[in-house]
């Protein structure tokens, strides 16, 4: 039996193979299905910040329709990071990662989740913004963390919760979750009036 006592009978999935969003889903004490969305995550240019997470967690949630039925919830997210009024995407490789970091590094940045829950019959999208400053960083801590975590895989090219995390962050306004994926208190509350 969850707190959530709504979603007692419901099949929730989570359209993401984020280990992160994993993670803190199942911190929430939901149990849930993965089934990753076949998309391309392709947005209109025009799309600013919040605008681009919104858009493509929604674009996640709609390839994901023909699994809703009467019982089921989908969840989708989609985390980007802001910067100087620019996305800053996953890297391409080690030295795209590397200059990401030191565009990180001494400065302020944004870190933007748009969150989809849909159901057969209802679709809310909602957003989370985390403002993340960074101490300077030098060249070796910037090498050290990228050999040895890899964050290939995450926007930015960091993740919150590692080593880097530990080191270089100063400060955050909003929510930790959320620069690590998923705003799980805000969609906590969400689910809760779903």
């Amino acid at each position: 039996m969850m707190v959530l006592n709504n979603l007692n009978n419901k099949r929730i999935i989570l359209g993401s193979n984020s280990p992160r969003r994993h993670f803190l889903l199942k911190g929430l004490d939901l149990k849930f299905d993965v089934i990753v969305p076949d998309i391309d995550e392709v947005f209109p240019e025009n799309l600013k910040a919040d605008e681009i997470c919104k858009y493509l967690s929604i674009k996640k949630s709609e390839a994901l329709e023909k699994h809703l039925d009467k019982n089921t919830i989908i969840i989708t997210a989609d985390t980007i990071v802001w910067l100087n009024n620019k996305l800053i995407n996953k890297p391409i490789n080690f030295d795209d990662a590397f200059k990401m970091l030191q565009q990180l590094s001494n400065n302020i940045h944004e870190v933007y989740t748009g969150v989809t829950i849909k159901s057969i019959n209802k679709t809310i999208t909602f957003t989370a913004k985390s403002k993340v400053h960074f101490n300077k960083l030098d060249n070796n801590e910037i090498n050290y963390y990228l050999k040895k975590y890899q964050p290939f895989d995450k926007a930015g090219s960091y993740g919150i919760q590692e080593w880097i995390g530990y080191i270089g962050i100063k400060k955050i306004e909003g929510s930790f979750y959320n620069v690590m994926g998923l705003p799980v208190s805000k969609l906590y509350n969400k689910l809760k009036h779903f």
